[in-house]
Protein backbone atom coordinates (compact mmCIF):
# COMPACT_ATOMS: atom_id res chain seq x y z
CA UNK A 1 0.00 0.00 0.00
CA UNK A 2 2.86 2.23 1.10
CA UNK A 3 4.85 1.46 -2.48
CA UNK A 4 1.12 2.33 -4.16
CA UNK A 5 1.19 5.60 -2.29
CA UNK A 6 4.60 6.52 -3.64
CA UNK A 7 3.90 6.05 -7.06
CA UNK A 8 1.05 7.98 -7.04
CA UNK A 9 2.74 10.75 -5.96
CA UNK A 10 5.71 10.42 -8.38
CA UNK A 11 3.27 10.12 -11.30
CA UNK A 12 1.81 13.28 -9.94
CA UNK A 13 4.80 14.94 -9.29
CA UNK A 14 5.69 13.98 -12.97
CA UNK A 15 2.45 14.71 -14.67
CA UNK A 16 1.01 17.62 -13.27
CA UNK A 17 3.43 20.98 -13.28
CA UNK A 18 1.22 22.67 -10.95
CA UNK A 19 2.27 20.50 -8.35
CA UNK A 20 4.64 22.12 -6.30
CA UNK A 21 5.73 19.82 -3.46
CA UNK A 22 4.54 16.41 -1.70
CA UNK A 23 3.08 18.26 1.32
CA UNK A 24 0.30 20.20 -1.17
CA UNK A 25 -0.50 16.84 -3.36
CA UNK A 26 -0.83 14.90 -0.09
CA UNK A 27 -3.53 18.02 1.52
CA UNK A 28 -4.96 19.25 -1.77
CA UNK A 29 -5.23 16.37 -4.15
CA UNK A 30 -8.68 14.58 -4.44
CA UNK A 31 -7.65 12.54 -7.06
CA UNK A 32 -4.68 10.91 -4.92
CA UNK A 33 -7.17 11.01 -2.04
CA UNK A 34 -9.63 9.10 -4.12
CA UNK A 35 -7.03 6.81 -5.41
CA UNK A 36 -5.98 5.57 -2.26
CA UNK A 37 -9.35 5.34 -0.21
CA UNK A 38 -10.23 2.98 -3.33
CA UNK A 39 -7.00 0.75 -3.12
CA UNK A 40 -7.92 0.31 0.46
CA UNK A 41 -11.62 -0.42 -0.24
CA UNK A 42 -10.85 -2.87 -3.20
CA UNK A 43 -8.27 -5.06 -0.34
CA UNK A 44 -11.36 -5.23 1.60
CA UNK A 45 -13.42 -6.22 -1.40
CA UNK A 46 -11.16 -9.01 -2.27
CA UNK A 47 -11.05 -10.35 1.25
CA UNK A 48 -14.74 -11.77 0.58
CA UNK A 49 -15.59 -12.42 3.91
CA UNK A 50 -19.06 -11.83 5.09
CA UNK A 51 -19.37 -7.70 5.45
CA UNK A 52 -16.05 -6.51 3.80
CA UNK A 53 -18.11 -6.02 0.13
CA UNK A 54 -20.65 -4.16 2.50
CA UNK A 55 -17.28 -2.23 4.36
CA UNK A 56 -15.97 -1.85 1.01
CA UNK A 57 -18.99 -0.15 -0.82
CA UNK A 58 -19.41 2.34 2.39
CA UNK A 59 -15.87 3.11 2.07
CA UNK A 60 -16.08 4.18 -1.19
CA UNK A 61 -19.43 6.13 -0.84
CA UNK A 62 -17.48 8.02 2.01
CA UNK A 63 -14.68 8.45 -0.42
CA UNK A 64 -16.94 9.57 -3.18
CA UNK A 65 -18.63 12.48 -0.24
CA UNK A 66 -15.30 13.51 0.54
CA UNK A 67 -13.66 13.76 -3.33
CA UNK A 68 -16.95 13.88 -5.58
CA UNK A 69 -15.06 11.03 -7.99
CA UNK A 70 -16.42 7.48 -7.71
CA UNK A 71 -14.30 4.85 -8.15
CA UNK A 72 -16.42 1.06 -7.64
CA UNK A 73 -14.50 -1.13 -5.15
CA UNK A 74 -14.41 -4.09 -7.50
CA UNK A 75 -12.71 -2.03 -10.26
CA UNK A 76 -8.87 -2.48 -10.50
CA UNK A 77 -6.65 -0.35 -11.36
CA UNK A 78 -3.01 -0.27 -12.03
CA UNK A 79 -0.09 1.57 -11.41
CA UNK A 80 0.67 5.26 -13.30
CA UNK A 81 -2.85 6.41 -13.06
CA UNK A 82 -3.32 9.99 -12.65
CA UNK A 83 -6.70 11.62 -11.93
CA UNK A 84 -6.39 15.20 -12.20
CA UNK A 85 -9.64 17.28 -10.53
Amino acid sequence: MLNALRADLAIIKERDPAARGTLEIVLCYPGLHALTLHRLSHSLWRLRWPLTPLLARLLSQLGRWLTGIEIHPGARIGRGVFIDR
